[in-house]
């Protein structure tokens, strides 16, 4: 039996164009359930519950917070696209990849669960830890994709400190996973029936 050489695995950069459609997907769930582990993790390390902090509030004033976040971000978004070139705001192709030939319930899924995972961890856990500010700043940086470019850069810090910001005001983690399920919603079906069109 051959033994196992660490020394001879080697790393290479892959683009998203040479990850097949299984794979692309495959990394967006396992990305998620790693960032859903990191959050329950973290909120135990500070002696929190997960249940606690996903009860369900009393009212439905989150979900107007939701809402109104969510659109004041898509219609900034539309104008911005009005007056910036598209290279611009090239993410290298991965919105594009993940949304374009879904069918609408598995774009209201994968909405559902970056949510639901991304908030559990940088709202719930993070945003306790460090505050809004940092934690939008963290925020941007694992959304790498974006960092070639400075105004996507600089929409995504936005939306994450108005997704803390909603979250302090409301006090329910619901207002920012609201928001941010109906931002990526309106995203995904945006880019799926404009590549219908053309």
């Amino acid at each position: 039996m051959r033994k196992f050489d660490i020394r001879k695995l080697k790393i290479r950069q892959v683009s998203v164009d040479e990850l097949s459609d299984r794979m692309l997907l495959l990394n967006l769930y396992l990305t998620q359930l790693l960032t859903l582990i990191i959050g329950v993790v973290w909120l135990f390390f500070q002696g929190r519950s997960p249940i606690d902090l996903l009860s369900w509030p009393g009212n439905a004033d989150f979900a107007l917070w939701g809402a109104g976040l969510a659109a004041c971000v898509l219609l900034a978004d539309l104008a911005i696209s009005g007056w910036i070139p598209d290279e611009a705001s090239e993410d290298g192709g991965v919105n594009e990849r993940i949304f374009r030939t879904r069918p609408i319930w598995h774009i209201a899924l994968i909405s559902l669960v970056v949510s639901l995972c991304e908030e559990i961890l940088f709202r719930g856990a993070v945003q306790h830890a460090i505050g809004a500010y940092w934690t939008s700043i963290a925020f941007a940086a694992i959304h790498v994709r974006y960092l070639r470019h400075w105004i996507p850069t600089g929409l995504v810090f936005s939306i994450s400190y108005g997704l803390g910001w909603i979250q302090i005001q409301t006090g329910t983690i619901w207002a920012p996973i609201a928001a941010h399920f109906l931002i990526d919603l309106a995203m995904g079906l945006i880019i799926r029936y404009r590549r219908e069109k053309e």
